[in-house]
């Protein structure tokens, strides 16, 4: 963690000592719970924060992953969040101050722009210190734009998720470090971690997405989104000429159908379909990645952290991404893996090519060395415990 609030090492199994009895209560704020990184950030924040004996309570309109919650008995509580309307931003507002008085929250914490606006009215009328993640480098066209984004720089703190987002704030918004701190996205190593993963669980997912025996597997994560690279990967694809590179594109479009069909006629106007899948949804990403012979990250706009390549650095798969953004941060190039030029795709199949031409003991050295980088830097546990200082820090100042 980076900035001037650093206080003394927090982990999530010790207590601090806040000068109070009261055990102190955080409430974060997400619009929705459905699939992404900030949602996964909230929910594992969620979780340290009833780990280290605090009350956490969790705000959004609802989603998936409130089940995710349920199992942690972490209370969950519904409101249209996810909305911009005006009108409903400032009946949030007040829903939120009532929730902080009821339940005798000490920490706000909100993670997107339009309920920030509501929970920043909330704060100033409790006098609860605010934190806001900054998760995006959220686009500004206008003034008027840029004014609705300054709600995530209003924070008693603001988090940002790597370096590059934090220098992003530091140059859109004037932000000062002593409110700035940095705090890396964190993945759950016992989770993504190959020596777990069965060949059962290997064998389930190769027989239902009917991947051709012996062929070698780029695999591109993400939903579908045009900035996530997938055409830059079929025009990669093309580049090699290897009729046994397979590519495999795992990601929901979450209703971008107009996208997937660009996607498809791609393909068949390059004649790969016997060499190219897409699967809307994978619930075993850990037995996904030990499927690749190469991981590739080909998004054309800079990650704001970019969970994929930390999560196949931690899997020991190959891996090739574009050098920008979190990745920069995320990837040491040539050791763990390799960057390459943004929306280039014979850059990208250079990339390709050479994690597939390396040999078994080049692999697993780069394996070992991976997954170590992302052991020391890259954890949940680290994460949460980073988090957990902020609030400290916050409550000691009070």
């Amino acid at each position: 963690m980076t900035g001037n609030t650093q206080s003394s090492t927090a982990t999530p199994d010790r207590k601090p000592a806040v000068g109070s009895a009261k055990t102190p209560a955080v409430v974060q704020i997400i619009p929705e719970l459905e699939t992404g990184g900030a949602e996964q950030g909230t929910i594992d924040v969620a979780v340290a924060i009833k780990k280290y004996g605090w009350k956490s309570i969790v705000v959004s309109h609802g989603g998936a992953k409130v089940a995710d919650l349920q199992r942690a008995h972490v209370e969950h509580v519904t409101l249209p969040v996810h909305s911009k309307n005006p009108w409903t931003i400032l009946r949030n507002a007040k829903r939120i101050e009532r929730l902080v008085r009821a339940d005798g929250v000490d920490i706000i914490h909100v993670r997107s722009r339009a309920p920030a606006w509501s929970a920043l009215l909330a704060a100033r009328r409790t006098g609860r210190p605010l934190v806001t993640t900054f998760h995006g480098t959220y686009n500004a066209g206008n003034r008027l734009k840029h004014l609705y984004n300054s709600a995530m720089v209003r924070g008693d703190r603001v988090i940002a998720i790597s370096n590059f987002i934090a220098d992003h704030v530091r140059e859109r918004f004037n932000v000062d470090d002593s409110r700035l701190v940095t705090v890396p996205r964190g993945i759950n190593l016992e989770r993504f971690d190959p020596a777990t993963v069965t060949a059962e669980r290997m064998i389930k997912l190769s027989t239902e997405w009917r991947l051709p025996d012996g062929a070698e597997v780029a695999m591109l994560p993400g939903r579908l989104t045009r900035w996530k690279g997938h055409m830059v990967l079929l025009e990669a694809l093309e580049e090699i000429g290897r009729d046994g590179v397979f590519a495999l594109i795992v990601g929901d479009d979450q209703g971008r159908t107009e996208y997937r069909g660009e996607l498809e006629a791609k393909i068949k106007a390059l004649k790969v379909e016997d060499r190219v899948r897409i699967i809307d949804t994978c619930k075993d990403m850990p037995a996904a990645y030990m499927l690749a012979d190469v991981v590739v990250s080909a998004s054309t706009d800079p990650e704001a952290f970019g969970r994929v390549p930390v999560e196949a650095q931690a899997m020991g798969r190959p891996l090739v991404a574009t050098r920008h953004g979190g990745a920069r941060e995320t990837v040491d190039d040539g050791k763990t893996g390799w960057l390459v030029r943004p929306n280039d795709s014979k850059a990208l199949a250079w990339g390709i090519r050479a994690a597939l031409q390396m040999d078994a003991e080049k692999r697993a050295e780069m394996a070992e060395l991976a997954r170590a980088w992302v052991e020391e830097r890259f954890t949940v546990d680290r994460m949460c415990a980073e988090t957990m200082a902020v609030y400290r820090s916050l409550l000691s100042d009070r």
